[in-house]
């Protein structure tokens, strides 16, 4: 399907067959698009409805959801603001394909954002799987988060992301009321088939 624009965003919807399935919200890693995590989408949670969205940021020529400041620091502002941004973009994009809460699929940069997304606006996700995801904020807001899955899959070899920043992830969403999982894997940033397994394991019990 071709991308279209909803509130500025470009994104690619594919509608789904699995109706019992949630839709996923598809969430690219720096320098990825709209289309890049589509095929895994589809490998995962066959049947359920695909939307994707590119980040709006430009890193040189790379699109990200929000600025960082240095690898791994980030502009917390313009992260606060984007994932705002991004929450009204799946509000209205729900009303216009007639969605159900999506549940959240995010790599790297995607992930981080999924995450703001849980601790910000709460209310727009079903759930989240963070692939290779970090702590958005140095002081994470609380945030009510009772009943929500969350599957976190860390690289115990990924040089970007120190295992101590996944864990207190892990523990952030947990203390909100989460329902976490965090599985580490024995690999580096890059997805793996072990990501693969385990996510379509957790969300075929979504």
């Amino acid at each position: 399907m071709d991308a279209v624009a909803t509130t500025d965003f470009i994104h690619v919807f594919e509608p789904g067959t699995e109706a019992s399935r949630p839709p996923l919200l598809l969430l690219h890693g720096t320098g990825g698009n709209e289309h890049d995590l589509l095929p895994l989408g589809r490998m995962v949670a066959p049947g359920a409805s695909l939307l994707s969205p590119r980040g709006k940021v430009l890193e040189g020529a790379m699109p990200r959801f929000f600025r960082r400041l240095a690898e791994g620091v980030f502009d917390e502002a313009d992260l606060t603001a984007r994932t705002h941004e991004l929450a009204d973009f799946v509000a209205e994009a729900r009303k216009r394909y007639d969605l159900p809460a999506p549940v959240a699929l995010g790599f790297s940069n995607g992930a981080n954002i999924a995450a703001s997304l849980l601790l910000l606006r709460p209310e727009v996700l079903a759930g989240a799987a963070l692939v290779r995801a970090m702590s958005p904020f140095r002081k994470p807001p609380k945030a009510d988060l009772a009943g929500k899955r969350v599957l976190i899959l860390s690289g115990a070899l990924d040089p970007i992301i120190p295992a101590e920043d996944a864990e207190r992830l892990a523990q952030t969403l947990s203390a909100g009321g989460a329902l976490v999982d965090h599985r580490i894997l024995p690999t580096g940033h890059g997805l793996s088939q072990g990501d693969v397994g385990l996510l379509r394991g957790w969300l075929d019990q979504a």
